[in-house]
């Protein structure tokens, strides 16, 4: 599956709430939790740090491991976003604002 867009999920939800599971099930099958992460990761075609990194979510998001839930971090990207844009926003207003004011004083001292 090729990727255009760097921002572009490459595995499903399903994908990675599968693999999950798969290493909780067959924790007890490998001498660590990284084996069993290298060993699931191989099979379903992804990086071992990748799934370890789902693997950390889904903790955080079952409230197992301190850290924003995936809910939280949409809502904090989604209010860096509206303040990003509010920021430009503000910004062209400022600028407008202060053309508008250079032009009203160049008109008043015009004979």
């Amino acid at each position: 599956m090729a990727m255009t867009d760097p921002r572009q999920r490459r595995f499903s939800p399903e994908v990675r709430e599968r693999a999950v599971r798969l290493v909780r099930q067959h924790q007890g099958e490998h001498a660590s939790e990284w084996a069993a992460i290298s060993s699931i990761a191989a099979k379903i075609g992804c990086t071992a740090e990748t799934l370890r990194g789902w693997l950390r979510q889904a903790e955080r998001d079952a409230g197992q491991r301190a850290g924003a839930t995936s809910e939280e971090r949409d809502r904090i990207k989604a209010l860096e976003r509206e303040v990003r844009e509010l920021r430009q926003a503000n910004e062209i207003l400022r600028k407008a604002s202060a053309y508008f004011a250079q032009a009203e004083l160049d008109r008043r001292f015009k004979p």
